[in-house]
């Protein structure tokens, strides 16, 4: 390949790069915790395979509509609804192969070659990569522990500029674990740019009410799925709801690049809105008591941050006063103490002087995977 090419604007996924690695000492015999990867460690309920496999006994195996199953439309639509109180149309909807699929049709429909959409600084990893591979720009905005990592809406405005097309958050959030307050998506849906809202971890909170962009704004996208909520993540099944205007640029899309999402999957979406309410509660039982234990480890090793996170199922470790190479510390504790975590540089360069631990793995690991942490730390030097 010659010449300058977008993928050279794409830089790697590091947790995956951490989990590979892991990987590759656990075939060595190496006993790794991993505490790096965002992934429930819960099986799919039942009456999600259930559908599924049934879906697939009745030959349920063909292409269904671009938009997705009218079916899966009208129950997102109705779980929206019983959740936040809010009406959207079935025709508001686009059932996509997992949300990653959701972001690049929502990114295309927004900002043109050398336009920009406003981050989050830290970040989930993967949104300035789409954004470049769009030839548009992302536009960051620093977040801070002082603040609970949250927006200063004044800040956005002092980034904002002609060529902002929208504002991203991402709550409850990847890496930090933190969720916005009612106050403060309501000053986002005031600003004069569209709000694109990241709701795959919607439901996994701890404390407080959560909220949806779409209480206080018409002009939001949201990106939600299965993989997080439902211990869905093999599925690949996500979804966008749109404001209706560009619902059909992003259908066109959908044909031309995904075509659909898998007919029995969708059948399984349906499952797991309608019939699982009782086993996502488990879940989170369990979430909130491995979150519990996380956060009183790291105060009692002097890695907590000033905010607690509240969603999601990750913590940021603060080690500024250990290591402002985050990169070379992970790996370093990898090696040395077969832990695997995610370095903060990967979520952006104000997440450097962090590591991000994911408590989507049994407590017996975390507690494991938190000693062999603590022994590193009191006799390693980074």
């Amino acid at each position: 390949m010659t010449g300058k090419s977008r993928i050279d604007n794409i830089s790697p996924f590091i947790v995956m790069e951490v989990l590979e690695k892991a990987q590759a000492m656990q075939a060595q015999g190496e006993d790794v915790i991993h505490l790096e990867v965002g992934e429930p460690d819960f099986p799919t309920p039942e009456p999600v395979k259930e559908a599924a496999l049934k879906a697939l006994r009745d030959d349920d195996t063909h292409y269904t509509h671009s938009l997705g199953k009218l079916s899966l439309r009208e129950e997102v639509a109705a779980y929206y609804h019983r959740r936040f109180g809010v009406n959207i149309s079935p025709e508001q909807v686009i059932i996509t192969m997992g949300t990653s699929p959701a972001m690049l049709l929502v990114f295309s429909v927004l900002a043109e070659r050398g336009e920009e959409i406003i981050l989050p600084n830290p970040y989930y990893a993967c949104y300035p990569n789409f954004i470049h591979f769009l030839d548009s720009r992302p536009a960051y905005v620093e977040v801070n522990e002082e603040d609970g990592f949250q927006y200063r809406v004044e800040d956005i405005k002092a980034r904002m500029g002609q060529k902002s097309k929208a504002i991203l958050v991402n709550s409850p959030a990847n890496p930090t674990g933190m969720v916005c307050t009612a106050a403060q998506l309501k000053q986002l849906a005031d600003l004069p740019r569209p709000v694109i809202a990241d709701e795959i971890y919607s439901g996994l909170v701890y404390e407080g009410e959560e909220h949806s962009i779409l209480e206080f704004s018409d002009n939001a996208f949201v990106i939600n799925g299965f993989s997080k909520l439902f211990a869905m993540t093999g599925w690949r099944l996500g979804y966008v709801i749109a404001p209706r205007p560009y619902i059909r640029p992003m259908q066109i899309l959908q044909q031309n690049l995904f075509i659909c999402a898998a007919s029995f999957a969708q059948e399984g979406g349906i499952a797991a809105l309608r019939f699982c309410h009782n086993e996502v509660e488990q879940m989170k039982e369990i979430y909130n008591q491995r979150r519990s234990y996380l956060l009183g480890r790291l105060r009692e090793m002097g890695l907590a941050t000033k905010s607690e996170p509240t969603g999601a199922f990750y913590a940021l470790a603060n080690v500024k006063h250990i290591s402002t190479d985050s990169y070379r510390l992970a790996f370093d504790i990898l090696e040395k103490a077969r832990v695997a975590v995610t370095p903060g540089i990967d979520f952006g360069s104000n997440c450097e002087g962090y590591i991000r631990l994911s408590y989507a793995n049994s407590l017996d690991n975390i507690k494991e995977g938190l000693n062999r942490l603590d022994y590193y730390l009191k006799n390693s030097q980074a």
